[in-house]
Formats: C-alpha cells, structure tokens, sequence
C-alpha cells in the first residue's frame, strides 16, 4: 500500500457521487400597462453547499429531481412593483463540482455555505417588454462529488486500507480478510495532542488496469484528486498531475512471517527502480517513478509504525501547507511590486495641475 445530480445516478451501496437534475428560475410578473408597473422578477434557483448533506439525503428527499424557483408577483394599483418570485435552493454536500449538459464547470462548493447560481429567473414585464414577462432559465446540471481531504489512502483491494484508516483515527469503517470490502469512500481524522486535525479519505481498493477503467476504476480514482497528499497506487496512468502530489508510502502487514525480509527486497527496489523495470508489461511501466517524502513499515493489526506514520503524516502536512503560504506571500509582494512599477511609470496628463492637497471640512 503506497501513502504519500428525470435523475441518473450513479450507486455503490448507499453511496451515490453523481446526479442529474432539473432546473428553472421562475418566471417574470405581468406588467401594468396603463399604470407603467412593473412586474416582479422570477426567482433564481441555487446551489448551495452543506457540511451534513449528502447526494443520497438529497435524492431521496427531493426523488422527481425538478427544481423550480417561484414566479415574480404582477404589477398592480397597490403594488406597481411586483415583488420578486421565491429563490429555490438545492442543498448539497460539501465538494461538488457543477457542470452542464455539455460538461462545462458551472462552478465548485468547496465550503460550507458556498452558493452557485444555476438557473435564472425570468424578468418581470416593463416598457422595454410591452410590459409582457420572461421566462426563467432552464437548465439541467449534473453535480460530481468529490472528496476533499488531507490524505487520500489508496491502494490494491485488501492492502489494510480500513484497518489502517481505524487505527489511525476514530473511523469505523467495514473490515474483512476479502477484497472489496469498501463500497463507498469512508472519512477519519487523526487527533494530535495539540488539537490539530488532519482528513483521511479512504477509498475502495484499486484493481490493475484501474486507470482504464476497470474494476471501481474512475468511479473512485475521481476522489483523490482533491486530497492534498496522496496514499497511492497505480495513479500516474490515470491522471499524470496526481504524480506531482507529496507522497509517502506505509508497508502494512509487517506483522506477517517473512516481513522483514520483503521490505528489504521493496527497499532495494525503490531504491533502484530501473533495474527491475523489466519485471512489468511494458504498457504498465510509468513514465516517471514516484519519489517518497518517507517510507514506514507498519502493522494496522498490532499498531507498530502507526504512531511514526502519524507524525511522518503530520509533518508533511505542514510543510505542505508552509509551502503553500510561502508562494502565497511571494505572489502577493509580486502583484504590488508590478502594480507601482506601474502606476510610476505612467506619464502626467496633459490636464493634471501640479498643486498642494487641499482637504475641505
């Protein structure tokens, strides 16, 4: 094991991780023609991002899948300007992206209370109208969840992923000596003394050719992609820039017979990739071999190596974020710099009179 939204959905267990859905603002109110009133504006229709929510929560509170914002009032001799229709918001898990028919990004919820606007309501009718309303937007989207977490753990079926994932933190996920037993992505964090939290995401086991397809393949591939640090097996294929990601490999099961003997052997290899290369099909060998930032021999049955791969884990973690801080920082003086450079180089007016600051009280 190498650490480092008419509906269609998709469905592992009682997991689901995709849905289509149908959208549309309401429409506009009528003008008053004689008055000039103006008729309300149709709601708009949300989507908008929930810590507690989940894609399944939501198709089976809303299972026809139609959402539809409320119509904009008419103008009248009371009101002649009609109030605007109700919005209808959609409530979605926390890392959704949101794409249309053709597959284009609307938009991503990435936090709690993030909003995206998907479908707009129609104007109310005016002048510019004939005082006749518009229709709202139609529109079908599709939500993708992905998960977001600090450590993707992902490895062959049967690796110890779930044992490792409840020793390290306080998840509980479903444990057996078969492959597979994880059908839907489970969600731990590890406790330090300090406080601190750290996400780990562990995933259905990967079988050969996963990059192609096969097995669970992309359905679950999809959910490392927003990790920070990757747990990782046979990912380069399916999408190169996962490579790039800080990496650290955990060597479970050293509590079987002939352990030590075969991380020597795994040691020897990682430390001298090219000469076993020949040991691979020639269409699994990847272009790049992957570098690790550490490397643990552990037991996620009797615990050993786990408290070392919590603070190799930990400290990765941070230097991944001071990293991130760092170029943040560079970028923000970069901007500045860029932003006098020009603002003294740009020439005087021809109109601008040089003159002492006057402040009127």
């Amino acid at each position: 094991m190498v650490c480092c939204s008419c509906v269609l959905f998709r469905k592992y267990g009682n997991f689901i991780d995709n849905l289509r859905l149908f959208t549309k603002g309401g429409s506009g109110g009528m003008g008053y023609p004689r008055l000039g009133g103006e008729g309300g504006k149709g709601g708009d229709v949300w989507v908008v991002a929930h810590n507690k929510m989940t894609l399944k929560q939501l198709k089976d509170k809303y299972p026809q899948k139609r959402f539809v914002a409320g119509e904009g009032a008419n103008s009248r001799v009371s009101a002649l300007k009609g109030s605007k229709g109700k919005d209808c918001e959609i409530p979605v898990p926390v890392g959704v992206s949101v794409t249309d028919e053709n597959g284009k990004i609307i938009g991503e919820l990435n936090k709690e209370k993030d909003r995206i606007l998907v479908a707009e309501g129609g104007l109310g009718g005016k002048l510019l109208t004939n005082f006749l309303p518009l229709k709202g937007q139609k529109r079908v989207i599709h939500l993708d969840l992905k998960l977001i977490a600090d450590i993707g753990l992902v490895g062959f079926p049967n690796a110890g992923k779930s044992s490792l994932l409840s020793k390290m933190s306080h998840a509980k996920p479903a444990i057996a000596d078969y492959a597979f037993t994880t059908i839907k992505p489970e969600l731990g964090k590890i406790m330090y003394s300090d406080f601190k939290q750290i996400s780990v995401a562990d995933l259905p086991g990967l079988i050969e050719g996963a990059h192609m397809n096969k097995g669970m393949g992309h359905k679950f591939l999809k959910h490392i992609e927003r990790t920070k640090q990757l747990l990782f097996v046979e990912l380069e294929l399916y999408k190169e820039e996962l490579h790039t990601k800080p990496a650290l490999l955990a060597v479970n099961k050293m509590d079987l017979p002939d352990a030590q003997n075969k991380f020597h052997v795994l040691m020897n290899q990682l430390q001298n990739p090219k000469e076993f290369l020949h040991l691979f099909e020639k269409n699994m060998i990847p272009e790049k071999t992957v570098e690790f930032q550490h490397i643990i021999p552990i037991s996620a049955i009797t615990g050993e190596g786990i408290d070392e791969l919590k603070s190799c884990i930990r400290k990765s973690v941070d230097e991944h974020a001071n990293q991130e801080n760092d170029a943040y920082h560079k970028q923000q003086l970069l901007n500045l710099h860029i932003s006098n450079t020009i603002s003294y180089s740009e020439p005087p007016s021809k109109n601008a009179v040089s003159s002492p600051r006057m402040d009127i009280t």
